[in-house]
């Protein structure tokens, strides 16, 4: 075990550093040690980095990794030392009244890597080394013939985007309309397709973004370009079955709400966490059914992980900069200028 190792901590708004630290060790059963080779800086991060989520100065960020296992502790069943693995951004216990009835993301008992005292502090994963609790059921073995840069997508990302479409029941001819296109709203686009959705309508201000979501089979709609129009032009004038919020704005919410047929759903995928005005109005007279809060993604993690093995999912062209773990900060300030689509960290 390294005497030290490196590790992105929180400084203060808009400030990030990469420290020594004293490396993880394992102290109650279930626990395993994973040396990371791979981290993501994700959207979520940016709620940190701007303030938007309170955290203590110095602690270590990140919740999306992929990497190999160092050591395991009394009671990890499925894993060893030597294993390549990926794993969820959070924990669960599996046992308590939640767990039993598979909401692995609200267990009673949950932690999430990288956010602090507020959600369970845990230290996170833009480090040489993590510590996972629970790992038989927080980690997975990487299948072969994928990637680091793909894996990690599965833990978090993808995992989100994943959940926001099978949990409001796309399937075969819906029809479905994505605002907003970081990696979740362009991973929901992507599984949609691929979960039979005949109609993807994706739509964002960002010319690139909108050109990612093209290739990836969805049909692009610029912001300014009257989505509410382009929507009912493809669904006969109904609205989509499932319209997501992949941004997590009361503007963006406002819109989905719109754009959804009536009887329809709306997932609030975006991440909140403050109060926000809804136009109540809509949802009630066009009897919506509204789905939010944390993704499953520890639910969905095996089927995930089976539709990239299949090339069903494929997130590699998110992924615009790999840069090392020692120039984090250059690559935070990069991700806050919407100048990269995912950034990957490496050690």
């Amino acid at each position: 075990m390294l005497p030290s190792m490196r590790a992105v901590t929180f400084q203060r708004p808009g400030e990030v550093r990469v420290e020594e630290k004293p490396p993880p060790e394992i102290g109650a059963a279930g626990e395993a040690i994973v040396r990371v080779e791979a981290s993501g800086i994700c959207g979520s991060d940016l709620h940190i980095y701007h303030g938007r989520v309170g955290i203590e100065p110095g602690f270590t960020l990140g919740h999306e990794y992929v990497g190999t296992v160092e050591a395991t502790g009394e009671g990890v069943e499925s894993l060893a030392a030597g294993d390549r693995v990926l794993g969820a951004f959070s924990t669960a216990c599996g046992a308590c009244y939640l767990c039993a009835r598979g909401a692995f993301h609200k267990c009673e008992h949950a932690r999430v890597f990288g956010f602090g005292s507020t959600l369970g502090s845990l230290q996170g994963a833009q480090a040489e080394l993590l510590l996972v609790p629970n790992a038989d059921l927080t980690l997975r073995r990487v299948p072969e013939g994928i990637g680091d840069e793909v894996a990690l997508f599965a833990g978090d990302v993808l995992g989100t985007g994943y959940h926001a479409i099978a949990e409001t029941g796309v399937g075969e001819g819906s029809s479905v309309a994505i605002v907003g296109l970081g990696p979740v709203g362009l991973c929901a686009a992507q599984a949609a397709a691929a979960a039979g959705a005949s109609v993807v309508i994706a739509i964002d201000s960002v010319d690139d973004r909108l050109r990612v979501a093209g290739e990836l089979g969805a049909t692009p709609v610029h912001l300014d370009d009257e989505p509410g129009v382009a929507v009912k032009r493809a669904t006969d004038g109904r609205g989509v079955d499932v319209a997501v919020d992949a941004v997590g704005q009361p503007a963006a919410l406002d819109l989905a709400c719109r754009l959804a047929r009536d009887a329809g759903t709306v997932s609030a995928t975006g991440v909140y966490a403050e109060p926000i005005e809804l136009h109540m109005g809509i949802v009630w007279m066009k009897a919506l059914t509204l789905r939010t809060g944390l993704a499953n993604v520890i639910a969905h993690l095996d089927p995930v992980l089976a539709a990239l093995a299949a090339g069903e999912l494929d997130p590699s062209p998110l992924v615009t900069h790999a840069i090392s773990l020692d120039d984090a900060p250059e690559a935070y300030e990069i991700y806050d200028r919407r100048e990269a689509l995912k950034i990957v960290l490496r050690p």
